[in-house]
């Protein structure tokens, strides 16, 4: 709903008031859909992308994503779609985002943004729903989306923060918050990983998805379910750039179960998936090679606990 043309480049030294020259940059097609469906393009699995597009920077982000492989189904709006920009700090090592808000989309906007959904729903085999909702969306637009899925028959995979997420209900298939969008639905720090746990079952209990499974960065994964918990560790690599990871873990999560494979398997793929982003600039998609070969590794070791819930 919310795309982005990324801009990424590396700057010697990242100080204030002064003008920093910037090198290497690259552009890539951005917003949390998008980057899912370009992944999962990658592990060989066919995806179509819906997103809005406005003026000259939607018209490069479409061709973008066009290159990709993914099959387009751009939405035309007024306004136009916006930029994000991100600056490698050499000196300090540090990455600074710049993201902005984004065009406002007015009702009519929205109401083809849901036909087009509905139309792509009738052949997919999931949807994802991922990324922030622009000025303007209805608050409760994803609880739209999940009522178009679930009038479709197909099971949703929602990832989205703030408000998208506080206002959606029922009709969702798996979760994915990161802990800090979890903390923010709850209304609590979410310390230990009982309370985490905890927080999680209460959105299930509602009815609100069947399955959570929160993010937790260098810590790993936190798989929810009705009956039990099970912590996933990450696997450790110096990263390139955080930017895309989450997408990366949706993108593999979401290739395993249309590969018809349980959720523990999913989820390991998703983790290998997000690993081998972390080594790519901006948000380039990662070699599917490399993705096989942390899933393979996360398949060996097995390194992870399951707690029954009740």
């Amino acid at each position: 709903m919310n795309p982005a043309l990324d801009l990424t480049a590396d700057a010697d030294e990242v100080r204030p008031t002064e003008k920093i020259r910037c090198h290497g940059e690259r552009y890539d097609a951005g917003g949390g859909g998008i980057n899912v469906a370009r992944f999962a393009q990658v592990l060989g699995v066919p995806s179509a992308a819906v997103f809005t597009t406005g003026g000259s920077t939607g018209a490069r982000l479409a061709g973008l994503v066009a290159t990709s492989g993914v099959r387009c189904t751009p939405i035309g709006i007024r306004g136009t779609t916006r930029e994000n920009f991100t600056v490698n700090d050499r000196a300090s090592g540090k990455q600074f985002r710049f993201v902005l808000a984004g065009p406002s989309l007015d009702d009519d906007e929205q109401t083809q943004c849901l036909a087009a959904v509905a139309q792509v729903a009738a052949s997919a085999r999931y949807i994802v729903a991922s990324g922030s909702l622009p000025p303007g969306a209805s608050p409760d637009f994803y609880q739209q989306v999940a009522d178009v899925c679930a009038a479709a028959g197909v099971p949703l995979i929602l990832d989205t923060s703030g408000g998208g997420l506080t206002h959606v209900t029922s009709g969702v298939f798996l979760l994915k918050p990161s802990l800090r969008e979890l903390r923010e639905c709850s209304g609590r720090t979410l310390g230990t990983e009982v309370e985490q746990v905890q927080a999680a079952r209460e959105l299930i209990d509602r009815g609100v998805a069947q399955t959570v499974l929160v993010s937790l960065g260098a810590h790993g994964a936190l798989l929810v379910t009705a009956s039990e918990s099970i912590r996933f560790p990450a696997v450790r690599v110096a990263a390139v750039s955080g930017v895309g990871a989450g997408d990366a873990m949706v993108a593999g999560l979401t290739v395993g179960l249309v590969r018809g494979w349980g959720l523990t398997r999913c989820v390991q793929l998703g983790i290998a998936a997000a690993t081998a982003k972390l080594q790519t600039p901006g948000t380039s998609a990662y070699e599917s090679a490399e993705v096989q070969r942390y899933f393979a590794a996360l398949s060996a070791e097995r390194e992870f606990s399951i707690r029954n819930l009740r």
